[in-house]
Order: structure tokens, then C-alpha cells, then sequence
């Protein structure tokens, strides 16, 4: 099963919330899902940007894919610094 890292919407119309999850990439967005890691809201200021960094870290070690713009939150969070950190020191 190809997993994905995505962003599922959530929230009012003009007023977007977004929950961090762990996908299948066959599933719609707002689909089910397999796990929660974290959430982002970007109407806050600033941005407020939460994830538990164990689960991502378990998730992209077991080779799930991260979206583009999961993909820069988790860099923004540190998260791929220390996937890359890891996978290194094997």
C-alpha cells in the first residue's frame, strides 16, 4: 500500500483548518485516513504549524511520501532534518 503524508481540510468555507494525516494515496482528500499526526492552521498570525514528530518520524522511515506542502511544513518543523539525520548514521 503506497502511503501519503497530506494535508485533509477541515474548517468554514473562507476559513480553512487542516489536519496532518497518514494516507493511503488511493483515498480522497478528506477520505479516510490511517493516522493523525498533527494540524496546521494558516489563518492564524502567525501560522500555527503542530505535529508529534514521533509518528512523522515512523512514517517516513516506513517510506510513506509527503506532500509539497507537507513536505514544507515538516521542514519548517525540523522534522526532515532529522529523517535525514537518521537515515545518515545507518
Amino acid at each position: 500500500m503506497a502511503t501519503r503524508i497530506r494535508l485533509k481540510r477541515i474548517g468554514a468555507h473562507k476559513a480553512p483548518f487542516y489536519r496532518i494525516v497518514v494516507s493511503n494515496s488511493r483515498s480522497p482528500r478528506d477520505g479516510r485516513f490511517i493516522e493523525e499526526i498533527g494540524y496546521y492552521n494558516p489563518v492564524a498570525e502567525p501560522a500555527v504549524v503542530n505535529i508529534n514528530e514521533e509518528k512523522a518520524l515512523k512514517w517516513l522511515q516506513d517510506g510513506a511520501q509527503a506532500s509539497d506542502t507537507v513536505r514544507n511544513l515538516l521542514s519548517k518543523a525540523g522534522v526532515l532534518k532529522k529523517f535525514h539525520e537518521l537515515k545518515n548514521q545507518k
